[in-house]
């Protein structure tokens, strides 16, 4: 009887920890997703960010990506969300080499490698 009884403790604790959590944000996106109307600036899951010119009937917006006009149809679940997504990575990652470089009493060049010894190095 108590090994019926954890098994359904762990049934419930998995539903309430990753079942219903999952369902409400699903939700939430589909919500999101059809409540789309002109003028709204979006993200799509691929990371184009654009204004929505016109909502189709058939489950896909029109998107002006640029000031030039550029308009391109996306269907509606590939919107990820309302208005401009950010990453929270500030620096590119090709600086953080030059930044371990910075104690070296050498000056670290990329156009030229390192010679290999001395004898390279004289000629």
């Amino acid at each position: 009887m108590e090994s019926m009884l954890m098994i359904a403790a762990m049934i419930a604790i998995m539903y309430f920890f990753m079942i219903r959590p999952e369902n409400k944000r699903k939700k939430q996106a589909q919500e999101m997703r059809d409540s789309l109307k002109k003028g709204d600036v979006i993200t799509s899951i691929g990371g184009i960010v654009g204004k929505i010119v016109y909502v189709t009937p058939k489950n896909t917006v029109i998107v002006e990506t640029s000031d030039d006009r550029v308009r391109l149809e996306i269907a509606k679940w590939a919107v990820s969300s309302l208005g401009v997504q950010s990453t929270e990575q500030a620096e590119p990652v090709a600086s953080e080499p030059a930044e371990k470089d910075k104690d070296k009493d050498t000056p670290v060049s990329l156009d030229k490698p390192a010679p290999a010894s001395e004898e390279e190095s004289k000629s």
